[in-house]
């Protein structure tokens, strides 16, 4: 038996005071958009650790644990939340020389729910883990591809940001916010958990709420939101059809107006041709922050959740963090001069390989070629520089360097725009 379930009379207070607004239209003047911006950032105030519960009826099983964690009201009534909660086996015992250990807050992205797989991954590696669900689902069929709902949901998700004509404390949105800091300050909580290395990752849908949360809640060591980010309502595919005349998302939920209070390191993970997330956006979301920020595009990686939790570069980058306070690897200069590209990394790990990718295509970045060719790699000092001649005719680029199986990405560049 795990020992954090001894915890379960924790108090639960929100500390603030919900009210209801009148439905919001695009009509709404700065000043409204400048007061709904702060209800959402005041969602970094919920640092109390909320009550939570076991779930009954789920197989438990490498000591991962089904509970229930009381959640925001949602149209007045009392919502909770379903998450997987686990330990790694060095938090589990009794021993007297028992450290704490880091952990992570786990967001699925759409037509997922909170995965106990996702979770014994985390432990495997040392991290105190808690995957949750955030639209009132459990991890548990109820039809082909759909989640059993339980009886404490919140909202669901409508298409991109469709219910903005609901009261902002209504919205799906604020909630999944809400959720992963409640997820959080339950996690930092626990007797077993160093609360000062609490990292959130979040895929699709859910690197959308972790791109959004990690400039609200402040608590978090690190952030690793994958494919999902902001700047998408001019997006070139569905996105942009969806939000572009969406002033509420664009003046309120774009994550780029919260991005700028990010100052944890944060890892940007995708690939090249991400089909939903344009490459131009995620670079204008790390842009925005002022952390360090590490980015990795896999090429081939495709886009669903076990993509994203089966290679080994999120674990590193988490590890990196834990030890050393920053990531295995940065980009620290680059220089497009004509057809040259010389790109400098500082990196913690030795460097075996380099490559440049490059397109030729425009448009959505999902929808392009994309061509892999040698770079060159020299190691001078603590310094790793790349080199590579840029494809003629090529219409953005980036360089990825090698250390054993991990990925290291430079920032992505446009070349139209040099």
């Amino acid at each position: 038996m795990i020992r954090f379930f001894l915890i379960v009379s924790l108090a639960f207070t929100v500390s603030l005071a919900f009210t209801v607004s009148p439905a919001f239209t695009c009509a709404a003047d700065a000043d409204d958009f400048a007061m709904q911006r702060s209800k959402v950032t005041a969602l970094g105030e919920l640092t109390t650790a909320p009550r939570f519960i076991a779930a009954e009826g789920f197989e438990e099983a490498d000591n991962i644990r089904p509970i229930y964690f009381d959640a925001l009201p949602y149209e007045g009534k009392p919502t909770k939340v379903f998450a997987w909660l686990g330990l790694p086996e060095q938090a589990q015992t009794d021993s007297p020389d028992r450290k704490t250990v880091p952990g992570i807050v786990l967001v699925h992205g759409g037509g997922g729910t909170a995965f106990r797989e996702w979770v014994k991954r985390w432990n495997d590696h040392g991290f105190a883990a808690i995957s949750i669900a955030h639209e009132g689902q459990v991890e548990r069929r109820e039809a082909t591809r759909k989640w059993a709902k339980h009886d404490w949901p919140g909202p669901w998700r409508r298409g991109h940001y469709q219910d903005v004509d609901k009261p902002i404390e209504d919205q799906w949105m604020y909630h999944a916010v809400a959720d992963t800091v409640l997820a959080n300050s339950l996690l930092r909580s626990l007797p077993d958990v160093n609360p000062d290395q609490v990292g959130v990752m979040g895929v699709s849908w859910g690197g959308v709420i972790t791109s959004t949360v990690m400039g609200i809640d402040s608590r978090f060591a690190f952030a690793i939101p994958t494919y999902g980010c902001g700047d998408m309502a001019d997006a070139e595919n569905h996105w942009g059809q969806a939000l572009g005349n969406n002033d509420f998302y664009r003046q309120v939920w774009d994550p780029v107006h919260y991005l700028p209070n990010a100052q944890m390191p944060a890892m940007w993970f995708s690939w090249p041709r991400d089909n939903h997330f344009p490459l131009g956006s995620q670079a204008a979301s790390y842009r925005a922050t002022k952390g360090p920020a590490m980015v990795v595009l896999l090429p081939g990686m495709r886009h669903s959740s076990r993509a994203s939790w089966t290679p080994p570069d999120s674990y590193a980058f988490a590890k990196s963090i834990i030890a050393d306070q920053r990531p295995w690897c940065l980009e620290s200069q680059s220089n497009v001069n004509g057809e040259s590209l010389t790109v400098v990394f500082d990196s913690a790990k030795p460097l075996a390989q380099a490559s440049i990718i490059s397109t030729k295509d425009s448009g959505f970045t999902g929808n392009r070629t994309w061509t892999e060719t040698p770079a060159t790699l020299q190691h001078q000092d603590d310094k790793w520089i790349a080199s590579a001649t840029i494809p003629s005719g090529s219409t953005s680029c980036f360089i990825n360097v090698k250390s054993g199986e991990l990925t290291a990405s430079s920032k992505y560049i446009e070349l139209n725009d040099q």
